[in-house]
């Protein structure tokens, strides 16, 4: 039986494959631009505010920082508490365009030992958790040199 794909947090990503992205917002006064995403009120101190529009955000980026995660984190995190434990690799990329920092998982099998400051890496769709009938989907960051 096929699962359903379903956003693990809803609004923060769209797409399949290449046209896979981040959603963020922008705020038409000042520019600015948030992930997550912002609904309320512009996130910048000095912005009289302006009203918050959805925008696709950069691909790709540079590694800014990385570390890797060799416990299972406690609640809220969603895992399997069936199946044994395995370590993954966080890194935090400073997107291109927005030079906005964003966190996130790479991809599966890639390690710390695998990554650089300043190595370039791009968003690609992702699974956090699955169930009898439903693939939670997140986003990883896959480096370029191993991309497909």
């Amino acid at each position: 039986m096929a699962r359903t794909r379903t956003p693990a947090v809803a609004g923060w990503f769209a797409g399949e494959g290449d046209a896979f992205r981040l959603l963020g917002t922008r705020c038409s006064s000042c520019a600015s631009v948030f992930f997550p995403r912002e609904d309320a009120h512009c996130r910048n101190p000095h912005c009289v505010g302006g009203g918050l529009e959805e925008v696709p955000l950069s691909r790709g980026g540079r590694i800014w920082s990385y570390t890797d995660s060799r416990y299972r984190p406690p609640s809220p995190y969603v895992s399997n508490r069936e199946l044994p434990w395995e370590p993954y690799t966080l890194i935090a990329v400073e997107l291109e365009s927005e030079r906005i920092v964003v966190l996130g998982q790479a991809v599966p099998g890639v390690t710390a030992a695998d990554l650089s400051v300043g190595m370039e890496v791009e968003v690609v769709s992702g699974v956090l958790y699955e169930d009898a009938e439903t693939s939670w989907t997140i986003w990883h960051w896959r480096p370029r040199e191993v991309a497909a």
